[in-house]
């Protein structure tokens, strides 16, 4: 078992800045953490804020920020504006920031995008200690996402959107299982049955920067991964052949047309009848509880929500996609933006967002668990742990560069796509992946 599925308690923020008092003129403002009093950021004279973050993939979620942005505007008269695009634009458009030092003042993104730019992102260490002091802890891979030296924080998590099993119980149970299956064996054996009686599944083998982190799954699962723990990159391996082989199998049950799919098309087709059975947020579950078709609506009994299961590997190895916040270095305000971040990540704010985002969105900080969203609706509860149990993409190698642009250039989900399609041979495929990771993990 790997250091990381050992280690399933929470990482504290360091004790360093525990009695710290007043830090300079401007600077923030906060008492002993041990009595997890409040820490403040005195926002600049005329500061203005521009955030740029991913378009709501549920309505509540963005309702709910957007409550909490006028909040803070009406709290310290600091006017926000907010810019909402896909999250294939918001990297990009990050990167552009980051290399001509202008744009928005804060990014909301994903996965290690801060790892591409480190040096151009403002340190936020005294806020985010001040924020897991406070709040339980962070856990284990958001820590490996924004602070990877195991010092400097690069940014704040903001959470993660649950890749979950999401699957109709009607058919599920019409194909011959009373529950949903937790092995790789029981899982590939209703994908069969599912097919036959023509209810079948689907996952997103396209370039979906969510969706396509089942690819992820798959590997690990059966052993597989892209580096090892010194950054070697042994994606060509036979643990990996075992789970391409898999994965044909697998992939001969899906519904035609998975190769092309982004992140919309399997909630598409399955709130359209046409799959039983997908990887996806809570987003499908809360379009159907939120429909006006009746068809749609009469789905929400019959919908549930389970985790991957387990494959040769033993242990889980969940992949969900996890979303950042980070400051850039060139913004006029770091004080007004780090203000903006402590006042949205403070449980009055936070507890409201993720109620608001209907369990879109788990917590990145333990004392988010007891929200009371996770228990309101019991098949939102699987999606609680996603940023507690997860795995991050660079798995199992130190997160920087590398990993943050190997994980942009899709090289999992590629090599997957092609080895069960059958358009390459999985020697072929993970060859081919094996030297397009090299190049971003150069001896």
């Amino acid at each position: 078992m790997s250091d990381f599925n050992q280690r399933r308690t929470i990482l504290k923020g360091s004790a360093g800045l525990a009695a710290a008092a007043t830090i300079g003129t401007g600077s923030a403002i906060f008492a002993p953490f041990a009595h997890a009093q409040a820490m403040t950021f005195k926002p600049e004279k005329g500061a203005k804020l521009r955030v740029l973050r991913w378009s709501r993939f549920v309505q509540g979620d963005i309702d709910a920020y957007m409550a909490n942005v006028k909040k803070f505007t009406e709290l310290t008269g600091v006017e926000v504006r907010v810019d909402n695009e896909g999250w294939e634009d918001v990297r990009p458009k990050a990167a552009v920031a980051a290399n001509t030092g202008a744009g928005p003042d804060i990014i909301l993104s994903t996965n290690d995008d801060a790892n591409l730019y480190p040096e151009k992102l403002l340190d936020v260490t005294d806020l985010a200690e001040y924020l897991g002091k406070k709040y339980g802890g962070w856990y284990p891979a958001v820590q490996q996402y924004l602070r990877p030296d195991g010092k400097k924080w690069l940014g704040l998590g903001l959470g993660a959107a649950g890749s979950m099993i999401v699957y109709r119980q009607s058919h599920v149970k019409a194909a011959g299982f009373d529950t949903f299956p937790k092995d790789t064996a029981g899982f590939l054996a209703l994908h069969k049955a599912l097919k036959e009686k023509g209810t079948p599944g689907g996952y997103a083998l396209g370039n979906a920067t969510g969706d396509s982190l089942w690819t992820n799954w798959l590997i690990w699962s059966h052993g597989g991964k892209l580096v090892d723990k010194s950054n070697k990159v042994v994606i060509d391996s036979p643990e990996t052949l075992k789970a391409l082989e898999y994965g044909k199998e697998l992939y001969a049950n899906f519904i035609p047309g998975t190769l092309s799919w982004l992140d919309p098309n399997n909630n598409k087709a399955f709130l359209d009848g046409q799959i039983s059975v997908t990887n996806n947020g809570i987003s499908i579950y809360y379009a159907a509880k939120n429909s006006t078709d009746p068809k749609v609506k009469e789905m929400v009994a019959d919908i549930n929500h389970a985790s991957f299961p387990i494959g040769p590997a033993g242990v889980p190895t969940e992949s969900h996609l996890f979303f950042n916040q980070m400051i850039f270095k060139y913004t006029k305000y770091p004080q007004a933006a780090k203000e903006f971040l402590r006042f949205m990540m403070e449980r009055e704010q936070f507890d409201a967002w993720l109620i608001g985002a209907g369990g879109y969105i788990a917590q990145p900080l333990a004392a988010y668990e007891s929200c009371s969203i996770w228990t309101s609706d019991p098949k939102n509860t699987p999606y609680r742990d996603s940023v507690k149990n997860m795995r991050p993409t660079g798995y199992e190698g130190k997160l920087g560069y590398a990993s943050a642009g190997a994980g942009a250039d899709f090289i999992i989900a590629n090599m997957v796509a092609e080895a069960i399609s059958g358009s390459k041979p999985p020697k072929e495929a993970m060859e081919r992946a094996q030297k397009r990771a090299e190049r971003y993990y150069k001896v």
